[in-house]
């Protein structure tokens, strides 16, 4: 069945924080401690879920679904950045929807919210330096590696991560550029 696409409401958070914590697990490995992750990171991911969606203001998350189940997810801020614009602050396909088309189109309607409700056009991601097959997707959508700084701590917490692990910003000057791969 053909992926659905809706903007998400708090009744959505458990089904979101299922899929965000599912990646986290299954990409984040290395960058952040198996303790952690083997923990109860899902009740974490469902309160911030439970906050972001219950106050969306200046947010958007969408979602892709097939009738049944939550196939992805793209949570974009609008103009978080003076100099970058729109952050897409996360964006997770589940992994058996992952290559099929999911994961580009959420990044396009992301693309669209930007271009729509931004007062810049530019659009930017962190992604994880490890993360090499999410670098490609980016790149081939257009984005360009335009810096890098080391991972914030999930909670805040120094012992959530390994080490000192980097991420790397994709910009998108103009979101009307992203590219469809």
């Amino acid at each position: 069945m053909a992926a659905q696409f809706r903007t998400a409401g708090p009744g959505d958070a458990a089904a979101v924080a299922r899929l965000h914590a599912d990646s986290w697990r299954r990409h984040y490995r290395g960058a952040y401690s198996d303790a952690y992750l083997d923990g109860d990171v899902l009740t974490d991911r469902l309160a911030v879920w439970s906050g972001r969606l219950a106050a969306p203001e200046g947010t958007r998350t969408l979602l892709a679904e097939d009738g049944t189940e939550v196939l992805g997810f793209v949570h974009v801020v609008l103009d978080e950045d003076p100099e970058w614009g729109t952050l897409v602050d996360n964006l997770h396909v589940t992994s058996a929807r992952q290559r099929t088309g999911v994961g580009r189109a959420l990044l396009t309607r992301a693309a669209q919210e930007a271009v729509a409700g931004a007062q810049s056009p530019a659009l930017y991601l962190w992604v994880l330096e490890q993360n090499t097959p999410a670098q490609a997707f980016y790149k081939a959508l257009g984005a360009a590696h335009v810096g890098t700084t080391l991972v914030g701590a999930p909670a805040g917490d120094p012992a959530c991560l390994n080490g000192t692990p980097s991420k790397f910003r994709m910009s998108w000057p103009d979101a009307t550029r992203l590219r469809p791969a």
